[in-house]
């Protein structure tokens, strides 16, 4: 194995190279990919559409082509779905990627190409690796197997009879995998691929728990629930007793500060690794390339074409739209992609700051849909996972899940609130101190919500409510959404989600 290691790890410290280019290069990659894709697209209807033979500057792309959401885009996708090819990509879609990051009753069903997934999806876990090896030159990594936790396939629903299938992208990507990285993870495919979870947990266990697992990839919250299932069935303190060999964990999906003290918990060691990617059903965006810092680095050379919207012209008819060329740092940014599976400034809903323009590094900063903005404080996705993540330091406290949302105004008098409900798997020891703290800092890093929360004059403190164990999951359960990469939304601006969830408290 040790062979095997050494060979391996010469393997993937070669794409170093490539990934300093698009680093020290971003504007001419990213005006390559581009061309390339204007290049691919005018073969398709949407292309002649839109005239794609005539684009030759991004002032012509960014004038001729609409900016279109999920609704907007539906229609095109829908064809390929009902089986007809070359409708926005000049390629045949074979996959759909059943998305994910809400719990919208509604799923969206993202085309997945030849292309996207040998150049984007396959190439991020590969510079993934690649990344890895070369900050830990000592590690023992492919010694054993990597663990990882899959979504579900299904049949396409708008063309049951054909061969294109729809699923998570987990899955999609795991289905697709290459021998060679089949022989090196764990569980088996048939296990990863089970559709119902309660069942495909305990399969999973069993199956993994007498393995040398060296690494974990998944999502935190699904992977807390495995590690604990394997430590009740080996009666072990820690995982570290079950895989000594296991030195990182790549994650994903969610922000993982809420989960570190838990993870230190059920991983206690200090030489433990961790190391976030940022990809998405769309997409493989970025991945964390510094030891010491949480910014992703922005990867250009994936057949993706990225524009940036300036969140105050976000709900402007015709707002501004910018290329990486013209971003700057420290400003909030809705990201917009061109992709090679055929999604021409495609609004993907997250939102981003840039912590550098050389190289592009960036910070997830919420969602264009996910946040609380009721009484004009404004307060992102990003405030509240750095809020609750201070908390829980501050009380060591550590939690599996939250969701915030605003208690409106009732009468003349009355004065409004943010409500949470978060399900600790180590709760504080006083849970008002907690939700004085979490107040507190929320008013430290955001000065919209400080001003409204000043005297009490429009908000008063949050409100607190502490979910028993196994609630989120199944409130999930009952939307259909358990498993996967459904998750629960961190903030809503309406109560659908909120009373639906304080419904099932006991």
């Amino acid at each position: 194995m040790e062979v095997i290691n050494s060979f391996m790890t010469w393997i993937f410290k070669n794409r170093l190279k490539q990934i300093d280019f698009f680093k020290n290069n971003p504007v001419a990659v990213q005006d390559a990919t581009l061309r390339e894709l204007i290049e691919a697209g005018s073969k398709t209807e949407y292309g002649r559409k839109h005239k794609f033979e005539s684009i030759r500057t991004y002032q012509d792309f960014s004038r001729q082509v609409p900016l279109v959401d999920y609704e907007t885009f539906k229609p095109e996708i829908e064809k390929t779905m009902a089986g007809r090819q070359q409708v926005f990509w000049n390629g045949p879609i074979e996959w759909f990627a059943k998305s994910s990051g809400t719990t919208s009753s509604r799923s969206k069903y993202i085309p997945v190409s030849k292309e996207s997934l040998e150049e984007c999806h396959f190439k991020g876990g590969k510079d993934m690796l690649s990344l890895y090896v070369n900050k830990y030159p000592d590690t023992k990594l492919f010694t054993g197997k990597s663990l990882s936790i899959g979504g579900t396939l299904e049949k396409n629903p708008l063309n049951p009879q054909g061969s294109a299938r729809a699923g998570d992208v987990s899955a999609i990507i795991m289905q697709n995998l290459p021998i060679w990285a089949q022989f090196v993870r764990t569980p088996s495919l048939e296990t990863a691929l089970m559709s119902e979870w309660e069942a495909k947990i305990e399969q999973m266990a069993r199956e993994t728990m007498n393995e040398n697992v060296t690494s974990m990839a998944g999502v935190p919250t699904w992977t807390i629930v495995l590690l604990r299932r394997i430590l009740e069935l080996k009666k072990a303190k820690h995982i570290l007793e079950v895989w000594p060999n296991l030195e990182v964990f790549f994650h994903g999906a969610v922000a993982f500060g809420p989960y570190k003290s838990l993870f230190k918990e059920l991983i206690p060691s200090e030489k433990m690794r961790y190391m976030e990617t940022y990809n998405a059903s769309e997409g493989f965006f970025g991945i964390q390339d510094r030891i010491d810092s949480d910014e992703f680095l922005l990867l250009l050379d994936y057949g993706i074409f990225f524009e940036f919207i300036p969140m105050e012209e976000w709900d402007k008819e015709q707002p501004k739209v910018i290329p990486l060329a013209d971003v700057e740092v420290g400003k909030n940014y809705a990201v917009v992609i061109s992709t090679n599976a055929g999604l021409w400034r495609y609004k993907i809903g997250d939102t981003v700051k840039f912590t550098s323009t050389l190289p592009y590094r960036f910070k997830i900063s919420g969602r264009t849909k996910h946040f609380i903005n009721a009484f004009g404080e404004e307060v992102i996705v990003e405030n509240a996972e750095s809020a609750i993540q201070f908390a829980c330091e501050q009380t060591g406290a550590s939690i599996t899940n939250f969701t915030a949302a605003p208690v409106y105004f009732g009468g003349a008098d009355s004065k409004g609130a943010h409500e949470w409900v978060v399900e600790f798997s180590t709760p504080p020891q006083d849970p008002e101190e907690f939700a004085g703290i979490l107040d507190h800092r929320l008013r430290e890093i955001n000065s919209d919500y400080d001003a409204k929360r000043h005297k009490n004059l429009a908000l008063t403190r949050l409100i607190l409510h502490q979910a028993p164990a196994g609630l989120f999951e199944s409130w999930l359960g009952k939307k259909g959404k358990l498993g996967g990469q459904h998750k629960v939304p961190r903030l809503s601006n309406s109560r659908e989600y909120i009373d639906e969830i304080l419904a099932l408290m006991p």
